[in-house]
This record gives C-alpha cells, structure tokens and sequence, in this order.
C-alpha cells in the first residue's frame, strides 16, 4: 500500500518535469530556428531595395523595388533562365549518379568479402583529405587536352566518385541494412544487381534522400570548377552570373539586383529540399528490419 502511494506521489513530479524540459526544448527549437532563417528573411528584404536603398542601411521592412529588380535581371545581358538550365542539369546529374553510385560501392564494401577490402576502404577515406583546390590545374589540364571544355561532362562525371558520400552510405548500411535478407533473396535465385536495385536501394532511401539534397545543393553552389571550365554565356552556371553581375562596372552596379539574382537562385534548392525531405521523413518513421 505505501509502495503504491509513493508511485503515486511521484508521477505528477515526474510528468511535470517532462513537460518543463519539452517546454525548454520547444523554445530552444524556435529560437535556433529564428536565428537559421533571419538570414533568408534579410536576403528576400534585400531583394525587394533599390541599390540606393541599400547604401541607407539595414531595415526589416520590404520595398517595392522586387519587380524593377526582377525584370532588370531577365531582360539584361546575362542568360539568367539559361543559367538557372544549366545549373539545374549539372546538380540533378551530379546528385543522381553520385548518390547511386556511392550507394553501390557502399554496399559492395560492406556485403561483400574480398581481399584488399580494408585497403580500399581506407584509400578511399584518405581521398577525403585532399582539397579540390590541389587537383584542379591538373584536373584543368586534363579537361582541355580532352576537348572538353565548354562541357557539361566535366562537372558531372567526377561526382561519381564521391567519398563523402560513400562513407555517409557505409555507415548507414552498418546499422540498417541487414545481411539475413541479402542472403534471403540470393537463396530465392534474384542476381546481385536485383538484389540492390529492389532491397538495398529502397532500404537506403532515407541516407539517399540526405545525400541528393547534399550533393545537389553543393553542385548548384559550386563556382571554382565551373569558372575554369564554362567560358561562354549560354553554358555559365549561375554563381558565375551572379559573380559576374557583381564584378560589373560602377557605373552599371546595382546591388538591389544581385540580392534579387540570389534570391531566384534559392529557389530551387529549396523546392528540391521539400521533395526530398518527404522521403526523410517517412523513410525514418517507417523504421526498418532488424536482425
């Protein structure tokens, strides 16, 4: 009886305390949340100023210049639509085939028994430590010795070999991806290749879904490789139109219209972040099988 009334006693202080620490976690939540998306808010607040405007200082409240901004921009010397093309093509590429393909050499690493297999996973660890910035006259060199310059498939075709990606991806597998139902459908008769395309892939939707909207969002912002690789206007990615709209004479400089330029290129990072997000979401709620 008195053991009872002590549960008693006590459950009311321990829901309390659980609604105090959900209450702090909310408020917490919030303000991080404020403080991430403040700067979108000052970014879209920009876009709507003149350059005069802008050279007045900072304030919080919206013009009425967005549309003056907006039309500058498409009807000005800079392919904007055709930039907006050209970036879109390269980050949904990139996104697609290095998420796939990391995927793939995760998972051969991981389910697959080889000699050799350590050294390569640690090879591959170890091309993380090297800086783009180190390859990229060579990387250059081999580009125009190739002809490829002016070209798409530069940009696209080295994130393949992503290793970011791949250890993202193998990490993954560790824990979510269990051996028992590899073993399952090559004892039904389905071929490796099934076996991923069908048990591996769906199974990673969640670590795929993260990785695209990484990987896509890196491309799309990507300016040092394709600067030294587009040269003409209609092939130019966006960052390089907007470097170039801010690298214009002063004269002709109208800052008003770069914040609207970067607020158009946001966009459609944004779009792809909530398709991608719904995958996340229910790909983690789904939960998964265990061995």
């Amino acid at each position: 009886m008195g053991k009872n009334q002590y549960n008693t006693s006590e459950e009311p202080e321990n829901t309390t305390t659980v609604h105090i620490r959900r209450a702090v976690a909310y408020v917490v939540l919030v303000l991080v949340s404020i403080m991430c998306l403040f700067w979108f808010y000052i970014l879209f607040i920009n876009a709507t100023r003149s350059n005069g405007e802008l050279g007045r200082g900072f304030t919080l409240l919206p013009s009425s210049y967005l549309g003056e901004n907006m039309h500058n921009i498409f009807t000005g010397t800079i392919p904007v639509v055709r930039g907006m093309l050209n970036s879109f093509t390269v980050a949904a590429l990139s996104a697609l085939l290095s998420t796939y393909f990391s995927t793939m050499t995760a998972y051969s690493i991981q389910i697959y028994d080889f000699k050799g297999k350590k050294a390569i996973f640690a090879f591959i660890l170890a091309i993380m430590m090297i800086p783009t910035q180190v390859t990229a006259l060579g990387f250059v060199n081999l580009v125009n010795g190739m002809g490829l310059e002016d070209n798409f498939i530069p940009l696209i075709v080295p994130s393949i070999a992503a290793p970011i990606t791949f250890f993202y991806m193998k990490q993954y597998m560790e824990s979510n991806l269990p051996v028992s139902l590899i073993e399952a459908a090559r004892i039904d008769g389905a071929t490796e290749l099934r076996i991923f395309n069908t048990i591996a892939v769906p199974l990673m939707k969640p670590a795929i879904a993260v990785q695209a909207i990484f990987t896509f969002v890196a491309s799309w912002n990507n300016y040092f490789i394709p600067s030294l690789v587009l040269h003409k206007d209609n092939m130019k990615t966006l960052p390089i139109q907007i470097a170039q709209l801010r690298s214009a004479d002063w004269l002709k400089f109208d800052m008003g219209q770069v914040y609207a330029m970067i607020a158009f290129s946001i966009f459609p990072v944004i779009i792809v972040y909530l398709i991608l997000s719904k995958n996340i979401v229910g790909g983690l709620t789904a939960g998964g099988v265990k061995e």
